[in-house]
């Protein structure tokens, strides 16, 4: 396989008016770590941001970072930590799930649109994303969005292009927003709660004004032998006190909760973060997305049709994570029945390549839909050469 690794973005545009003359499609690669997203590569040659390293701006007074698109991400949160300041959506990192290696990058944390349990408060990736440079099928550098956030009327570039998985183009740089880190994190937890009552629980405390940060449901046999309510606080040390005692006195009927600080709870919200409790095994992974009232009763319906599905709950129940057995169409047609009732969509994290050749990786769209998705990217990329196939067959 042929893998090009430009070091400027002369030399991005360079390689792409080549392929495109040639006829060449081409894999996109930031560190490596999250090559199984997405249905499998149709492509013999890869170009790679592993040359476009480095911060270009950081202000903390503004609150504004750029990078390269190649800059690992823990180069950028280092970075950040030093000034006290964050990414607000605490992205992911796949390495768990996937038992890759190499370095997550910040382009692919953008092309991604790759967030965490803070989501529910802070956003996803693509609401801090403000500035992209990439390039387009056609070889050409484009900019996008700026150092501040504003109004946008018309096409969003920017949004449009995080989540698109490489697929309308290879960024060469993305700027975000960031913030400062909370002085102190503090996790109520209860024990012991059945699936509706935990997510009733969470619904609950994410409809007052005590503001939880992140919100989480691990049913028993997933992070012990006991189910865990979590909710995480973050703020000033007054702050939390006031608003985890609120909390507790709001949610009396549930118990009393355990008020956690320190290493342990914080390496708990990684593996949440990570879907790291489905790590080292060979099922397969889906993430569905849905109302969170109706987190429950979609696992409840997919373990009927599959008994040995495996689920837990994060975004306040918006959000399941679920591993089923990797065989046959990895539990696609009866998790896509499940959630037809409940205006839910499922995407396959992790599957075997057949498997992911063979159905639909992230949720069908309807025609109307997939004619607008075509458009797009014939829009940005005429020749089809970057990531065909990735999201949708014949795209």
């Amino acid at each position: 396989m042929t893998i090009h690794t430009p070091t400027t973005e002369a030399q991005a545009c360079a390689v792409v008016k080549s392929v495109v003359d040639n006829n060449v499609p081409l894999i996109l690669r930031g560190g490596g770590t999250r090559a199984g997203l997405g249905r499998p590569a149709q492509a013999a040659s890869t170009l790679s941001s592993a040359g476009l390293t480095g911060i270009t701006l950081y202000e903390p007074a503004e609150m504004v970072i750029a990078a390269r698109a190649g800059t690992p991400l823990q180069i950028v949160q280092e970075t950040l930590t030093e000034r006290g300041q964050m990414l607000p959506f605490e992205p992911m990192d796949h390495r768990a799930l996937f038992g890759s290696e190499g370095e997550p990058t910040i382009g692919a944390v953008a092309a991604c649109n790759v967030s965490g349990p803070r989501r529910i408060n802070a956003g996803a990736a693509r609401d801090s994303l403000i500035g992209v440079r990439l390039v387009n099928g056609r070889g050409e550098m484009i900019k996008s969005g700026g150092r501040v956030m504003k109004n946008v009327t018309g096409l969003d570039l920017v949004k449009l292009l995080s989540g698109s998985h490489g697929t309308l183009g290879f960024l060469t740089e993305v700027t975000f927003r960031v913030l400062p880190r909370p002085e102190r994190i503090a996790t109520l937890q209860w024990r012991g709660l059945s699936d509706e009552v935990g997510v009733a629980l969470l619904a609950k405390a994410l409809g007052s004004p005590f503001e939880p940060m992140a919100a989480a449901h691990l049913p028993a046999r997933i992070a012990g032998e006991e189910a865990l309510t979590l909710l995480r606080l973050e703020n000033f040390s007054d702050s939390i006190d006031y608003r985890a005692a609120e909390l507790a006195l709001l949610l009396g009927d549930y118990g009393t909760p355990d008020r956690l600080e320190g290493t342990a709870p914080t390496e708990l919200w990684v593996d949440i973060r990570d879907a790291a409790f489905f790590a080292g095994s060979d099922d397969a992974v889906w993430r569905l997305s849905l109302a969170p009232t109706n987190g429950p009763k979609a696992a409840a319906a997919i373990a009927r049709m599959i008994p040995a599905a495996r689920c837990f709950y994060d975004w306040g129940g918006g959000l399941v994570w679920l591993a089923v057995p990797a065989y046959g169409d990895a539990g696609a047609a009866a998790i896509r029945t499940a959630l037809k009732p409940l205006g839910g969509h499922a995407t396959l994290v992790r599957a075997p390549d057949a498997i992911r050749a063979a159905v639909d990786v992230f949720q069908p769209l309807a025609e109307p839909l997939m004619r607008v998705t075509a458009g797009i990217k014939k829009s940005f990329d005429p020749a089809g050469i970057f990531e065909p196939g990735r999201m949708y067959a014949g795209i």
